[in-house]
């Protein structure tokens, strides 16, 4: 079997959201799995909207997740190669001029709708004589140059859905090449993936339809029947069933990440949504021998925040020091240590809410005092031992107060914890006792905010 060559093309015109990060993930993970290749390739050919930024905010983004890539293309250093096509197009006269404006095409998409019908475009252009054609540049007008498909029925084996097959005279010839000579998507990418041997492009199942048109573009450009192996995934839904999007911050990797979420629990969330296999947090490498995609159901997968924030809990939960003591001191935290770390992590579902332990034995905190617990909270001070504290201080410490006092369970122990912590949940106090020392432990059992 020759090995696969695949491909991620974004177009450099936003930060990557979730659903962007799961295709780069599925098209890595299957040229790995098979020893193919793996082609970063930018569609960055709409000048305006292509920001440099993007490009490497979405690098940055992928390696963080762990993605890696053999060569990186931009199409908009390859014109010289799509001006070549374009032309021998127009000689087979598979390349034809449209001069309609964008509000007569919207009346017509409309006029479709309203018969219940999709929008098939009618060719009308091909009718067009020189006459007609002189008039419409005398008003200014420049042509879209559109595609046109070859009839009869396109039928191809999608690695996800089964047996796809379109007729397409219900299916419309497809825009290449704007009025202002701009390139869409479909001409570059066909291009580029013959000339890249491509052999497999894994996306979502909103390209289904684009996929006849892309077959038949690829031949027409010597592509050989069967070159281009499909697997179209059923798309990631957001809260509440909406579609994910660019636009949607929140679900962006950049903005993800700034919330502190970690790689194995989005890398798990993401490439286990849909499958049969049970999702865990995981590393890229740590799925690539489970990576199959007949796990893969065609129903629509939810992307739930909520399960994202279980993962990454469980994921700060068994976090090393050696993997924590970087973003503990990103975060304010410097000169934790492995002590701290291994006291306040199962309090913590990400990294930075360590933070609060941090201020708690650093900073000031006010006790709360309850009135009632006030003589025994000085009991309690006066009992404390001085100098350094040890694991053993809150046992023995808890043990004489418990004798002395007949205070028991929780009537022994929240009053100790509101007071040196200001709070009635936390780590476990035999190490914050230690972490927080004898002087200010006393002070604030006293009720002195410090």
């Amino acid at each position: 079997m020759k090995k696969p060559v695949l491909r991620f093309a974004p177009s450099p015109t936003g930060l990557l959201h979730v659903g962007n990060a799961r295709v780069a993930m599925m098209n890595w993970l299957y040229a790995r799995k098979h020893g193919g290749t793996f082609i970063l390739r930018f569609d960055d050919t709409d000048p305006e909207r292509s920001k440099e930024e993007y490009v490497e905010a979405i690098r940055e983004d992928l390696r963080w997740l762990g993605i890696d890539w053999d060569r990186e293309e931009r199409q908009s250093l390859r014109q010289t190669q799509y001006d070549a096509v374009i032309d021998d197009l127009k000689k087979q006269e598979l390349l034809y001029p449209c001069y309609e404006t964008e509000g007569e095409l919207n009346w017509k998409r409309k006029a479709a709708r309203q018969r219940h019908q999709p929008f098939i475009y009618d060719r009308k252009a091909l009718t067009l004589s020189d006459d007609e054609i002189a008039a419409y540049e005398a008003e200014g007008r420049k042509p879209h140059w559109r595609f046109m498909l070859a009839d009869g029925v396109i039928e191809w084996q999608d690695l996800c859905r089964g047996l796809c097959h379109f007729d397409t005279e219900h299916v419309s010839d497809p825009v290449l090449i704007r009025e202002d000579g701009s390139l869409l998507y479909m001409l570059g990418s066909v291009v580029d993936d013959l000339e890249m041997g491509v052999t497999h492009i894994i996306r979502g199942e909103d390209h289904v339809t684009n996929t006849v048109a892309q077959i038949l573009l690829y031949m027409a450009l010597g592509g050989k029947p069967g070159g281009l192996e499909f697997a179209h995934m059923p798309l990631l839904s957001g809260p509440g069933g909406t579609q994910l999007s660019k636009r949607l911050g929140s679900l962006s990797l950049r903005e993800l990440r700034n919330d502190g979420f970690e790689v194995p629990a989005l890398v798990g969330l993401l490439t286990g949504l849909g499958a049969s296999d049970r999702i865990e947090a995981a590393r890229l490498t740590d799925v690539l021998d489970r990576f199959d995609l007949s796990h893969y159901g065609r129903s629509t997968p939810k992307f739930d925040p909520a399960e994202l924030a279980a993962l990454n809990e469980k994921v700060v939960h068994d976090m090393g020091f050696d993997d924590a003591a970087p973003k503990l001191a990103s975060a304010g935290m410097e000169g934790a240590d492995e002590t701290f770390w291994n006291a306040v992590r199962g309090n913590c579902w990400r990294v930075a809410e360590a933070s609060e332990w941090w201020h708690v034995i650093h900073s000031r905190v006010i006790p709360e005092i309850d009135d009632e617990d006030r003589d025994f909270l000085t009991q309690a001070a006066n009992v404390l031992p001085a100098g350094d504290l040890d694991n053993d201080s809150w046992k023995s410490w808890t043990t004489a107060l418990k004798d002395a006092t007949g205070r028991k369970g929780k009537q022994l122990f929240m009053p100790l914890r509101k007071a040196l912590t200001g709070r009635e949940h936390g780590p476990e106090m035999s190490v914050m006792l230690q972490m927080i020392g004898s002087e200010k432990a006393r002070a604030r059992l006293c009720g002195t905010a410090v």
